[in-house]
């Protein structure tokens, strides 16, 4: 069966294009056209991946996005916005949306990211669950890849998938510096487009669900001019 995909737009001309382009990919599409209808069938119908708009009726799009992550936590959500403002794209990523692209867009690179990130999801789901010594362990971080989750001083932390994907990826070269295009591509599987203040915003929104004190971090630290590294010695 092929993946579902969740367009939320008030714009039908936005939406017939989309539409029209995603099904010649293969996808089953779902449609909204305001922020509750939008929220009711991402919740209800399940999609693999949800188009947002911010702009909507009812409900503006940082609304929707911001009930979603509260039930769910997994499914890809890129937001579709006019807006220029740096504070509207960073308080979109802030509120759990994994991506967003600004109208007017490509179609090709909409597509694509699309692609990326319903293949990132389908690959944690053909993950089958393991042994207890499945674990990453990293001072008092411990990355449990059999029930994907991550557990500070014995107590499981609230992660997104997104967050837990970008934890188990520095762990897995602990004391490493990652750079921001190195972490683009080998989480967000972004080699030729994205933009790297993701990084930034999920290192940030990481730090204040992982450390003791985010202003002054233990596990995630910063190397500056470089990137960031996870702690051996926490």
């Amino acid at each position: 069966m092929g993946k579902t995909v969740l367009v939320v737009d008030d714009e039908k001309t936005i939406v017939d294009i989309l539409t029209f382009n995603l099904q010649r990919e293969g996808y089953n599409v779902l449609c909204a056209y305001d922020g509750k209808d939008g929220l009711d069938r991402a919740l209800s119908g399940q999609p693999d991946l949800i188009l947002l708009d911010v702009m909507l009726p009812y409900l503006n799009g940082f609304d929707v996005c911001s009930e979603i992550r509260k039930q769910d936590k997994l499914t890809p959500i890129i937001m579709l916005t006019a807006r220029e403002e740096e504070r509207d794209k960073i308080f979109g990523l802030e509120l759990g949306a994994d991506d967003y692209i600004i109208k007017p867009f490509s179609i090709k690179e909409l597509l694509a990211r699309v692609k990326t990130n319903i293949r990132r999801m389908s690959s944690m789901d053909d993950i089958s669950p393991g042994s207890d010594d499945e674990q990453l362990k990293v001072g008092s971080i411990t990355v449990d890849t059999a029930r994907l989750r991550v557990i500070k001083n014995g107590k499981a932390v609230d992660l997104t998938q997104r967050e837990y994907e970008l934890v188990k990826y520095m762990a897995l070269s602990a004391g490493k510096v990652f750079s921001r295009e190195e972490l683009m591509a080998g989480v967000w599987n972004y080699d030729y487009f994205g933009d790297i203040r993701l990084v930034d915003v999920a290192v940030r929104r990481l730090r204040e669900k992982l450390e003791n004190d985010p202003g002054n971090p233990e596990y995630i630290i910063t190397k500056r001019g470089a990137g960031y590294y996870l702690n051996t010695e926490t």
